[in-house]
């Protein structure tokens, strides 16, 4: 059984053909230090799938990776219910690509991450 702040499996970005159409044919934006790119489409029901992605480019360590992986899936994972609070039933793609070459706090990430559900559902 999953809680309504739990992040499973089916709720992550995982299609080959989803995230291709995600950045082909999405909005992108960014808040510091995110750049995000989403795609919605209306549906009968309301799904949210969401990919994370920490750059080789800028973090050459895997557990600095990992550690700002792992506080974007926590913040994204305690303020999801910002995204499913809207009026029509969506099914929604989204992308959160961390673009800083810095080590930010989990506070600065939770805060980026609410502005952009905020922005989101706004578009919605």
């Amino acid at each position: 059984m999953t809680t309504p702040r739990s992040l499973p499996r089916s709720q992550r970005l995982r299609s080959l053909g989803a995230v291709r159409r995600i950045f082909t044919e999405g909005e992108s934006g960014f808040v510091f230090p995110f750049r995000y790119v989403w795609y919605a489409e209306t549906d009968s029901e309301q799904t949210v799938e969401v990919l994370f992605s920490v750059p080789k480019k800028f973090h050459k360590r895997a557990n600095k990776r990992n550690l700002l992986r792992r506080r974007t899936k926590e913040a994204y994972r305690l303020q999801k219910l910002l995204l499913t609070e809207t009026r029509t039933p969506v099914n929604l793609d989204l992308a959160l690509i961390y673009s800083s070459k810095k080590e930010l706090p989990y506070k600065t990430i939770a805060h980026a991450v609410r502005k952009i559900l905020a922005a989101v559902s706004e578009r919605l």
